[in-house]
């Protein structure tokens, strides 16, 4: 047996260089435990939080440098069973990228962006390059770029109110930074091509229903008792149509009461953990080497279209910003909830179709309130 001073490092930087890299990101070792509970000495889960939750965990540029060095200490770490990846809070997992950084530094620059989505799609490469199972733990909303790194997982086990969803063609982009290559291996198609171009958000207990995610647990507690998601169908019913309604949100009445019920209740993700822990626990049982070539085989049909994509996708991302994307995270950051978020869509299609140029002038045209 090799004393520490005998073990060659496989990491890139030593862990307090890391530490003090890693802004906005949190990097903790849990000790495993066995099914029954018991501490398995010498053996840890790591858990990688995001953690900017007044931006929604958000991610900045410094953040994802964070990720990327959080998950390749992980990966490297011989006496880790597990990776989890998830949020600080309880309102979200992630919303993306840091809008506010969007639009105030990469809008309009697109040789700096097209070196940032360098290094956002190294952050996705080192979830799915690393070398322990990786568990997203959807404490809240994974919208947009924070629904790609949680597909990038191996695993999703979420809150039951959290919302799942993309944004990119309602502000200003594509959902080319895993969307478009993982959801067509995840839930068809069909489902992608709605969640991807329609951008509707939908509940956890829909993804759980499209196999989108592995599990849910209650998050909301009315009088000290976990209840269900009270603003969506949680039963097994059917439409008119005779579509299975499961994570539908409700309507009229039944949704004003589900809002009541919101109301007088609190967020308690002890559920969450309890479900996170037992996942864990249950790869702490299996062979490591068995595991690590079981996920790495299974990891493949979202590799090749990743790794097929991710470069000619970051050459368009970074010409967007130049057109679309400006103006779409300009209105996103300098909206608000009285004049809205988005650009005015009709007008600017119609300036299209007359072939005016992309201006300042026409991208101030288009912002939230212009018109008024």
């Amino acid at each position: 047996m090799k004393d520490a001073s005998q073990i060659i490092s496989h990491d890139l930087i030593p862990e307090t260089l890391r530490e003090e890299l890693a802004q906005g990101v949190i990097y903790e070792r849990r000790p495993a435990h066995t099914p029954d509970g018991e501490v398995a000495d010498g053996l840890y889960n790591v858990w990688i939080t995001l953690d900017n939750p007044r931006q929604y965990n958000s991610y900045t540029t410094e953040m994802v440098k964070g990720v990327i060095l959080a998950f390749r200490a992980a990966s490297n770490a011989r006496d880790v069973n597990a990776v989890v990846f998830t949020g600080a809070g309880d309102k979200a997992f992630c919303t993306g990228g840091n809008t506010k950084e969007y639009a105030e530094y990469y809008a309009g620059n697109p040789q700096e962006y097209r070196q940032y989505i360098g290094i956002f799609n190294d952050m996705v490469s080192s979830i799915l390059a690393c070398d322990k199972p990786v568990i997203c733990r959807v404490n809240g909303m994974r919208i947009g770029g924070g629904q790609e790194i949680g597909m990038a997982c191996d695993f999703s086990v979420a809150q039951d109110l959290a919302m799942f969803g993309q944004a990119g063609p309602k502000h200003g982009s594509a959902p080319i930074g895993g969307a478009t290559d993982f959801l067509p291996v995840i839930v068809g198609a069909e489902r992608a091509m709605g969640a991807c171009v329609l951008c509707e958000p939908f509940s956890a207990h829909a993804a759980l229903a499209m196999g989108m995610i592995t599990d849910i647990a209650p998050a909301l507690k009315v009088d000290g008792q976990y209840v269900p998601n009270p603003l969506v169908v949680t039963d097994r019913t059917v439409d008119e149509f005779g579509r299975p309604c499961l994570g539908a949100r409700k309507t009229g009445q039944a949704l004003a009461d589900g809002k009541a019920l919101l109301a007088r209740g609190t967020v308690d993700l002890a559920a969450l953990d309890e479900k996170v822990e037992a996942m864990c626990a249950k790869l702490l049982l299996t062979f490591p080497d068995c595991t690590t070539k079981t996920i790495e085989e299974l990891r493949k049909p979202k590799l090749d279209a990743w790794n097929r994509n991710k470069e000619g996708a970051r050459a368009w991302l970074a010409l967007n910003m130049m057109t679309e994307a400006r103006a779409g995270f300009t209105a996103f950051n300098d909206g608000n909830k009285e004049i809205g978020r988005e650009v005015d869509f009709v007008k600017l299609r119609q300036e299209l179709a007359r072939a005016t140029p992309w201006t300042d002038e026409l991208m101030r045209a288009i912002q939230p309130g212009a018109g008024g």
